[in-house]
């Protein structure tokens, strides 16, 4: 194993608080992650800046932090920005005979079993989904030791992204047999909390967690950023309205749905940036020659972190048309910047971040003709897209990254007293069903 910190397995602390101490000292909580993800790092280090944690993060693979290819960019990525600065993390040594995400197999990390049994952690919070090995090790390792797990779940539907109905019907049995051995459940979104509780989670066994992202940081990234230069450099009009698309340029993202209803809208003074590469970006610039929208479209490629804020200081506006899509960061990351959102109704897990007339506006996927009357009425009227800003300032200002982590203690907090009182939940549910049945 490698590590930031020269004793990442520190000695043991204390044996489980009793229930009424829980929050008298610092709880020790392990982190497991499949990989570094340039979105999760500042909220690790939020984490282990709270004096009511002692965190460790492991990482089933460095991917991330190192350069690597993405099969969905096509092309290998680098990350510009620190993302293993700032919070105590271990690398557990991969062991897989094809070591890769996306596959089962692909994570097999031994060493997670010594990790959690000797760590002295008084909860698992697992961030890697169950579709690994090493997410199965690490529940088994944790029982065994008595130590409650927490995972994180963005999924909003039964719905498979690709349509293969076998798919939608396992996926019901398999939710339900991989919430039954967590004790909590950190939900993205109201959207995944409901269907957590469809699945017969009580809901005193979830949580909402809904920021995934820290809003103080980039903000202060974005306050960093000279919109009229970035606006320069890319030859677009102070005075124009534009429109930012950020994300890869694949067909389940619903990208040549923006740009034709951009065309359709005929707003000749307003402008177009498509942040993101993928399968579909010869595609999607081929329709721009068709629609001949050359002077007004740009196709900005892959952009690193350090540079994506600038991007979203120079547009007004953005948009995402996804045909499926649970809980997309980028929708946090253009509020947060002060941008109103248009949105599709398939994007579930951001469908509450979205005040219809007042932050933004949701139509239905896949209907273009709609989507262009939206942005006809709102790149027309700088009056209406002061207002739709305006409503996002206040809007986002109840999301602050002590929410978040007083959220994510709850949840933790939460775990731990239900391990030690088992009762406690087998009331709840008992309570439940006597009201129902009165």
């Amino acid at each position: 194993m490698t590590s930031s910190m020269s004793s990442a397995l520190s000695p043991p602390l204390a044996s489980h608080p009793h229930v009424a101490g829980v929050s008298a000292r610092r709880c020790r909580v392990l982190v497991l992650a499949s990989h570094v993800v340039q979105y999760a790092s500042p909220l690790f280090r939020l984490l282990a800046k709270d004096p009511r944690l002692d965190v460790l993060v492991a990482y089933c693979s460095l991917q991330g932090a190192e350069p690597g290819l993405d099969p969905e960019f096509g092309r290998e990525i680098q990350w510009d920005v620190p993302l293993l600065d700032g919070y105590p993390w271990v690398h557990v040594h991969n062991k897989s005979l094809r070591p890769r995400l996306g596959h089962f197999f692909g994570l097999w990390n031994p060493g997670l079993w010594k990790v959690v049994r000797t760590g002295g952690f008084d909860a698992v919070v697992i961030y890697t989904g169950y579709m690994f090995a090493s997410f199965w090790l690490t529940v088994l390792s944790a029982k065994s030791q008595g130590i409650p797990v927490i995972i994180s779940i963005d999924s909003t539907t039964l719905r498979s992204r690709d349509r293969q109905r076998w798919k939608e019907w396992i996926k019901p049995w398999a939710l339900r047999g991989v919430f039954s051995l967590v004790d909590v459940i950190m939900a993205a979104s109201n959207a995944a909390r409901t269907l957590a509780i469809g699945c017969g989670i009580a809901e005193e066994r979830i949580r909402v967690i809904r920021a995934g992202a820290d809003k103080e940081a980039w903000t202060r990234r974005i306050s960093a950023c000279d919109r009229a230069a970035m606006r320069r450099e890319l030859s677009i009009p102070e005075d124009a309205p534009v429109v930012l698309y950020c994300a890869k340029l694949q067909s389940w993202k619903r990208p040549l749905d923006l740009l034709r209803a951009f065309a359709k809208a005929g707003v000749s003074a307003a402008y177009l940036m498509f942040a993101g590469d993928g399968p579909q970006r010869s595609e999607l610039e081929a329709e721009v020659r068709k629609l001949g929208l050359e002077q007004r479209v740009r196709m900005l490629g892959f952009v690193n972190v350090s540079r994506l804020p600038c991007f979203y200081s120079a547009a007004d506006l953005f948009v995402l048309p996804s045909g499926y899509d649970p809980c997309p960061l980028v929708v946090t990351e253009a509020m947060f910047s002060g941008l109103p959102v248009v949105m599709s109704d398939a994007v579930l897990g951001r469908l509450e971040m979205v005040d219809p007339g007042s932050s933004g506006y949701l139509y239905p996927s896949g209907d273009v003709d709609a989507l262009a009357a939206i942005l006809k009425r709102v790149l027309l009227s700088r009056p209406l897209l002061e207002k739709l800003k305006a409503g996002v300032s206040r809007q986002m200002k109840s999301w602050t990254a002590e929410e978040f982590l007083d959220c994510w203690v709850g949840a933790v907090e939460a775990a731990v007293r239900l391990k030690q009182n088992p009762q406690e939940s087998t009331d709840h549910r008992a309570g439940l069903h006597n009201s129902k049945s009165t």
